[in-house]
Order: C-alpha cells, then structure tokens, then sequence
C-alpha cells in the first residue's frame, strides 16, 4: 500500500489549500478513505472521511470549511480546505483507515501571517 499525499505549504489566515493523496497497491473503490492531521505537540485526529459512494464525514472542527472527494479513476482522494486558521497548522495525513494505522508521509501545512 503506497498513499503519496501532497498540496501542503504555508498559506495565510483566511486562506484556502487543496490536499491530493494518490494511492496504489490496493483496490482503492472498495476502501473508505480519510484525512487525518497531527498538529505539534498534539495527537493524530481524523479530520474527515469519504466513502465509496462519496458519502462524508467530518470532525467538528472542520465541518462548512473543509470539504472531501475522491477520483475512484485516479485512485486520489482530496481535501479541499478553505478558511484556514492557525489551528489548522499540522501534518496531514491521507490514510486507508479511520485510525490512521495506514497512511502515507503526510504533507505539511501551516497557517501563519
């Protein structure tokens, strides 16, 4: 199982970033995907999931500012994040399962002015 996340970088309060985490090695249409994100100091937290039909779920914290999808052609899920604040400073995290036992390298963002 290989997950190649990316789209990370330093963006503004206030501003938007679109995550993409490409997958191979498994099947990918018959998994539930998710995004999870560790912020310094801080534990692993789920931040969203998406099924195989495209159903959603996100954690309170995101819920109206960040939005998932996924290309079952692509084998890619996406994380398109819009409002950002400092507390969305973290390593991001696209993984196969809700708990994040696998998951890529992640992809860093940080929300600073």
């Amino acid at each position: 199982v290989q997950l190649q996340a990316s789209g990370g970088g330093l963006v503004q309060p206030g501003g938007s970033l679109r995550l993409s985490c490409v997958a191979s090695g498994f099947t990918f249409d018959t998994y539930w995907m998710y995004w999870l994100r560790q912020a310094p100091g801080k534990g692993l937290e789920r931040v969203s999931g998406i099924g195989i039909g495209g159903n959603s779920v996100y954690a309170d914290s995101v819920k109206g500012r960040f939005f998932i999808s996924r290309d079952n052609d692509k084998n890619t899920v996406y994380l398109q994040m819009e409002r950002l604040s400092p507390d969305d400073t973290a390593l991001y995290y696209c993984a196969r399962d809700s708990q994040g036992f696998i998951r890529g390298q992640g992809t860093l963002v940080t929300v600073s002015s």
